[in-house]
């Protein structure tokens, strides 16, 4: 079994940040890639909000950079993917693959949430060629564009209404005649000039043209007739799970299931455990937020091993998040 001062589970922009910081300060972290090496950004095409590219980079590239940047400093990586943790007590043990064991004096959790998917046909495909889960960060693609948004939430509501700023028009997908989203949020969309509503739908199959979304096929749910609906750009806003099963309650979650810090640091309610990226921010889901959490990480962990354990982590008055 192999023994490490730091654990990092996952090579999102959190995870990746997290091992440069601790690869720097000679931590030799080893890194759990994941089932999807690069997390959700590998996905993306084009990035242009990341800050220092002003001509963007490509998802895959920018996470390419981050992963040799950590490997130069010390990191090392492991491909597969965390399957259970014991996080009774130090060296914590991670298994991973359900067959490989490793222990560490200080975890890194950094897996992310998944976006969930409709699971049609067409749909994974699509991805990155006009099938979206985020639109702060591909709503900018599609200026003057015809645009669908499924879902019937407030991430749905506030997602059709942030592609507006772009859209021609922006369409709202739901499966049924009522909304889940709160009721400011509803009005705030249909008082939305640019807002179309298309309800009692349900989703059946993206279609496409030249290898790009052309039109959402959808059955109506009282006449079980089918129609398409034209767009350039479908935006899947059902929510995000976050991927946390595997530590099995043994920290603190919130209701969804992210978990919770300890006031401004990243500091998990099990001592030595450490979460940053989206697997504990269910509201800001960024590249550049995520990288930054990640710093904060291994500057904890970094000032953990050196015995400040005992550190005030919730200096903030904000406190648990």
């Amino acid at each position: 079994m192999e023994r490490h001062q730091v654990m990092i589970l996952g090579t999102g922009p959190a995870g990746l940040t997290a091992a440069i910081y601790a690869a720097r300060a000679n931590l030799k972290p080893v890194v759990v890639e994941g089932n999807e090496p690069g997390g959700q950004l590998t996905l993306t095409t084009e990035i242009e909000n990341f800050p220092g590219f002003p001509d963007a980079i490509m998802g895959p590239e920018l996470m390419d950079n981050m992963r040799k940047q950590a490997e130069r400093f010390g990191a090392t990586f492991v491909h597969g993917w965390a399957t259970a943790a014991d996080l009774s007590k130090r060296p914590f043990r991670v298994t991973v693959n359900d067959e490989d064991e490793y222990e560490a004096e200080a975890l890194i959790i950094s897996t992310g949430a998944s976006a969930k998917m409709l699971g049609i046909a067409g749909e994974s495909e699509l991805i990155g060629r006009g099938v979206s889960t985020c639109a702060t960060c591909d709503g900018f693609f599609f200026r003057n564009r015809p645009i669908l948004v499924v879902g019937g939430g407030d991430s749905a509501m506030e997602e059709a209404t942030f592609l507006t700023k772009f859209a021609s028009e922006v369409t709202i997908v739901h499966r049924r005649n009522e909304l889940r989203a709160s009721k400011v949020m509803q009005e705030r969309a249909r008082n939305n000039p640019k807002i179309k509503w298309a309800l009692n739908v349900t989703p059946v199959s993206v279609q496409s043209q030249d290898g790009k979304v052309s039109a959402l096929e959808v059955k109506d749910n009282e006449t079980g007739e089918t129609r398409t609906l034209p767009t350039e750009g479908l935006f899947v806003a059902i929510g995000h799970q976050p991927n946390t099963t595997f530590l099995n309650g043994q920290v603190e979650l919130d209701s969804v299931g992210y978990i919770k810090t300890q006031g401004v640091s990243s500091a998990t309610t099990v001592e030595g455990v450490f979460a940053c990226g989206d697997v504990m921010d269910p509201h800001y889901r960024q590249a550049i937020t995520a990288a930054g959490s990640g710093c904060k990480a291994a500057m904890d962990v970094e000032k953990f091993l050196e015995g400040s354990s005992s550190h005030d982590w919730s200096m903030s008055s904000a406190g648990a998040h």
